[in-house]
C-alpha cells in the first residue's frame, strides 16, 4: 500500500522510527514478522527488536544463510541496537522421514546448541493451506501439527524472554 512505501522510506531515513513508533503504543510485547531480505523494514524491525527468532528450513541451503544472518544481526547490533539479542533458531518445514531433516537439525544443535528451540515445526499441508484462507493456522486447523508446534514455540519463546 502507499503507507508501507511511506513507512519504508521513513525507515531508510530513520531506522529507529519503528521502535519509537511502537514505544508510544505501550506494548508489552510485540511480534514483528518481516521477510528475509535485508530491506529498511527488516532493518528497521531489527533495530525496533529486543529479540530475534530465526526460522530455519531443514535443508542444506538454509544452513547457509544462518550464518550471513547471525553477521547482520551482529552489524544492527554494533550500529543501531546494542539490546538486540538471538531468541533462539527455529527448524522448519520438518520431515522426520527424511535423513536430510535429521541431518540439518543435528547440524544446528551441535553448532548451536541451546539457542536451537526445542519446538521442531513439522512440514504440514494444513500450515502451508492456512495463509490462502487469509487465517493464522490456530483458526484454519487448530489440532493439527503445525497449530500444536507453534503453541509449543510460544511457550518457548515467552519462557526466553521472561529469562531476559
Amino acid at each position: 500500500t502507499p503507507e508501507l512505501v511511506g513507512a519504508t522510506v521513513e525507515l531508510l531515513e530513520r531506522p529507529w522510527a519503528l521502535g519509537e513508533a511502537l514505544r508510544d503504543e505501550g506494548y508489552e510485547i510485540t511480534l514483528l514478522d518481516v521477510p528475509p531480505s535485508l530491506s529498511a523494514l527488516t532493518v528497521g524491525a531489527l533495530a525496533a527488536a529486543h529479540g530475534v527468532v530465526v526460522p530455519v528450513q531443514a535443508e542444506y541451503y538454509a544452513l547457509e544463510g544462518v550464518a550471513g544472518l547471525l553477521s547482520t544481526l551482529d552489524e544492527v547490533r554494533t550500529r543501531l541496537n546494542p539490546r538486540l539479542r538471538l531468541l533462539g533458531i527455529l527448524i522448519t518445514m520438518y520431515d522426520g522421514r527424511t535423513l536430510l531433516s535429521q541431518q540439518v537439525e543435528a547440524q544446528l544443535r551441535a553448532h548451536f546448541g541451546e539457542k536451537v528451540f526445542w519446538t521442531v515445526v513439522p512440514r504440514n499441508v494444513r500450515l502451508a493451506e492456512a495463509p490462502s484462507f487469509g487465517r493464522t493456522i490456530a483458526q484454519h486447523a487448530p489440532t493439527s501439527p503445525g497449530a500444536h508446534a507453534y503453541r509449543r514455540l510460544a511457550e518457548e519463546v515467552i519462557a526466553r524472554v521472561q529469562e531476559g
